[in-house]
Parts: C-alpha cells; structure tokens; sequence
C-alpha cells in the first residue's frame, strides 16, 4: 500500500455482499469525513481515503453506526466468497445465498488469515488466493479445502471435506495454530504439513466426509462482468467498471436510493474492483440508465481492459496497467482467456494467467501458469529483467504464443475425431462480439432475438446483443474449422 498525505480506510464486506441502506450509511460518513470517491480492493472490501484533520469526524460516525474499520492498515483481510456469481455466471450449484449468508453468520470473529469460499463452477472469483481455500464438492454442503501457509505459494490439499458449518470455527483454530507458530507455519521456506494436520484436530471434533475424487479444476474463461445484461425471470444485472478504480460516492448513493426506491435489497463488490446489483426490473431500467448518463459512467470497456488483477490503491500498478492497455489496442490484441496480474511488491497473493512481476532491480520479470489457468498454482517464467517500455512487446508475443498452442490443440483434436469418424474438415464464418465475446452462430440462430436456424448474420436487421446488448456493429467476423459429417 502505497503512503500518502492522507488517512487510507479499509471495510471489509464479507462474502463481497452489502445492503443498500448499509451502503449508503458508508458512503455518507466518507463523504462527511470528506472523502469523495471510493474504491472496491481485490478482496472485494472497500477503502477510500480522508484528509488527516478528518480523522475526529470518521471515528465518530463510525462509533455512532457501529461499523468495523481499519485506517493504513489490513490486519484483518476480507473474507471473499462467488456469492456475486449466483445465478449470473453459474447456476447448476447446491451453494446458493441462504448457504452462504449461514457460514457468514457463523463467524464471530474478524480472521487475521486470507479465507476464500467459491464455488467450483464459476471462474469469476480465484480460487487459491486466500489461506484457507474452501471450494465447494459434488456433496452438498461440504468442501474441499486448500491450505496456503502464510507468505508461501505452496498449496496442501486437507485430506477429507469439510461441513459448511464447521468453516468458522475450523478458520478460528486453524488460525490460532499458525499465528501461536509462526516458527513452524507463517512465511517458512517449508512447512510440516502433517504436524499442522495434527495440530487442528487436536481436540476439535468437525464434521468430516471421505473425498470421493479430487478436485478438477474447471476451464478459465473470464466472463465479461460489465453493462446492463438479461438472466433468470426477465431481470437484469448491472455490472461496473472504473478505468480509474475510483467511483464518485455522489454516484453511488444515487445508485443506493435507487435500489431502495425499486426493492434490490443487495450490491455486490467483485475481485476485479467493479460493483455489480443484481435484480433491476426492465421497467426502471431507463432510472438507471438516467444516473449512468448523468455521471457519464462507461459500461462499454473493451474485455481486454476488465482482465487485471492490481494490488489495492497502487497508482504505479494502474499506470503500468494503462499503458500495456494502449499496447494491446493498438496491435488489436487477442486476450481471450487469459487475465494478468501486475506485482509491484512480493508476496501480495495476487493470481492470474499471465504474471508481471517487479524485481528489487526495479525491472520486470514475466511469469504465466503452465497451463494458462489463473487458479493453477504451477508457474513458469518466460521473460526476465525487461524495462517497463518493453514489457507490451513481449506480453504480446506470449499472448500468440497461447493462441497459437490453443489452436494447434483445436487441429489435434479435430484430427483425432476425423481419424475415427472418416469424416472431413471445412471452415465456418461466426460472428463474435467485441465487447462480451459472445458467439452468434447460425448453425443455432438466436431464440432472444427471435432469429431462426441458418439466418445469416449480414441479414438480420437491428441485431442486438443478448449477454451485453451491444449493436451488430460490434460483431466482427471469425473463422472456425469443424467437423463436417
């Protein structure tokens, strides 16, 4: 965290979940204490900074409504769970809001260590970026569980599931074992899994159940979490995004009365610093779009701008960001499926595909996964002490470098088939959106536009997107080669 000539505040919203009234007590003891803007950290908490002859006006609002904070500090990290990603980027799960909002209830006290509650379908929210990783099974209401030791990058898989009622006290003693030993567990070159393993279940009875199969990681693909988008029942998710990382708290309380004044109990802060509410009706869907317009808030950023994860209220992460950004535009960089992370200091938990690294040099180091998934662990370096002018070259060879290793997996793949089936290979023309990604394809036509099988794309008329409704003049077209039988 990067010092300053003011008071930097941290609220932690457990689970990345808040009402709107409670939101709009926040916001106005910020303003009040003469902040203007806030920002959503990567643990999906809330900081935004005051003038230091404010402090008096901060603690007592705060004292008066009752609320947990911190100021220059992050002792206690927040607790960050998928909760956003229900019934938006997944919906096939057992793990649903009342399940959250029980586990969340169960905490009565604020952890010192990083814990992480995600659902295994989703790719939204990382799944290894905390201590204690709690990923959801097959069987409902248990999980699998991660441990990373403190200041370490070395995952150990707890040897059976674990109950969803049994996380907070688990979190509790578990914590209590590696901070009464941090000889033994906190930011050691190497750890006695076994003695830890030991140490927790000394006189704690969990629930436990035997792991049927391990873990599989799902497929990463980023969804694009921004603008006004259709799911369950006819209702919309707003998601956004902030180029600068910073909203107008003006904004955001105008944001909180109109959830009030149309009954959207909750909002909901994300791993990639942006808001998403949940719930709008079609018929107030033109109030919310009045206060974007009044505020001149973009819902538009191309998906290669949204991929980032930066370390919290670090402006030498977001310039370093900004330029590469330029880079990529400028050579139309294809950067589906992969995100990036920028490290200015070591050990910050920061995960992604793609890793830029700062070294006590004060070069950059380029790091990626080995198989490009974010939420892998096995990282490989491709570049070393590069200066940060060249840093958007080399990234953007890496980029073709993945490309190129998917498609020559695609043409495996489709050899593969052809060999067994006898069938051949012939090219398709689909049309993609720029902005979300998303496909149309007239082998499937589009039942929400009401298009039918095998229309061509350049026939339809006033053709809008269904995830992000953007025009068809965002579509741009590509080439796919399949089987044809």
């Amino acid at each position: 965290m990067e010092k300053t000539e003011t008071y930097c505040v941290k609220i932690n919203l457990p689970g990345g979940v808040i009402s709107a009234g409670d939101l709009y007590e926040i916001l106005q003891i910020a303003e009040n204490a003469g902040a203007a803007t806030i920002s959503v950290g990567n643990r999906q908490q809330l900081y935004f900074c005051i003038p230091q002859n404010r402090l008096e006006d901060l603690e007592l609002g705060m004292l008066k409504s009752a609320i947990n904070y911190e100021i220059n500090n992050d002792q206690f990290p927040n607790i960050i769970s998928s909760y956003v990603t229900d019934n938006i980027f997944n919906t096939e799960s057992w793990l649903k809001e009342g399940v959250y909002k029980d586990i969340f209830d169960l905490f009565n006290f604020q952890p010192e260590l990083k814990v992480n509650m995600v659902d295994k379908h989703q790719t939204f929210v990382p799944f290894f970026s905390g201590n204690f990783n709690f990923i959801s099974s097959d069987l409902s209401n248990y999980w699998y569980l991660y441990i990373r030791f403190p200041k370490t990058n070395d995952l150990y898989c707890w040897p059976c599931l674990v109950y969803s009622d049994d996380i907070p006290a688990f979190c509790k003693t578990a914590q209590g074992v590696i901070l009464g030993s941090r000889e033994l567990f906190y930011d050691q070159p190497e750890s006695n899994f076994d003695l830890f393993y030991e140490k927790v279940n000394t006189s704690n009875k969990f629930v436990n159940q035997q792991i049927a199969e391990p873990l599989k990681l799902p497929d990463f693909s980023l969804p694009y979490y921004e603008g006004f988008n259709k799911y369950l029942n006819g209702k919309y998710w707003l998601g956004i995004y902030r180029r600068n990382e910073l909203f107008p708290i003006a904004f955001l309380k105008d944001i909180c009365s109109l959830c009030l004044k149309t009954r959207v109990g909750q909002l909901y802060t994300t791993p990639w610093k942006s808001f998403l509410i949940k719930g709008i009706n079609e018929a107030d869907r033109k109030d919310w779009g009045f206060i974007l317009n009044n505020y001149r808030i973009n819902v538009r950023h191309a998906a290669n701008e949204l991929n980032w994860q930066l370390e919290n209220l670090c402006k030498k992460s977001l310039e370093l960001k900004k330029q590469l950004v330029r880079e990529f535009e400028e050579y139309d960089l294809r950067t589906y499926r992969l995100c990036f992370a920028i490290k200015m200091q070591p050990k910050t938990g920061l995960l992604a595909s793609i890793v830029i690294k700062k070294t006590k040099a004060g070069l950059f180091d380029i790091l990626h996964t080995r198989d490009f998934n974010p939420n892998s662990k096995d990282f490989v370096v491709y570049k070393e002490n590069l200066s940060a002018n060249t840093l958007g070259r080399s990234l953007i060879e890496l980029c073709d470098f993945y490309h190129g290793l998917l498609s020559d997996s695609n043409m495996l793949l489709l050899q593969d088939a052809g060999a067994e089936k006898e069938n051949h290979i012939e090219t398709v023309e689909l049309y993609q959106c720029k902005n979300c990604l998303s496909i149309y394809d007239k082998s499937y036509g589009d039942q929400f536009n009401n298009v039918p099988v095998g229309i061509e794309f350049k026939n339809i008329e006033n053709y809008i997107c269904p995830v992000c409704e953007s025009t068809a003049d965002c579509f741009m077209a590509i080439k796919k080669q399949v089987h044809a039988i």
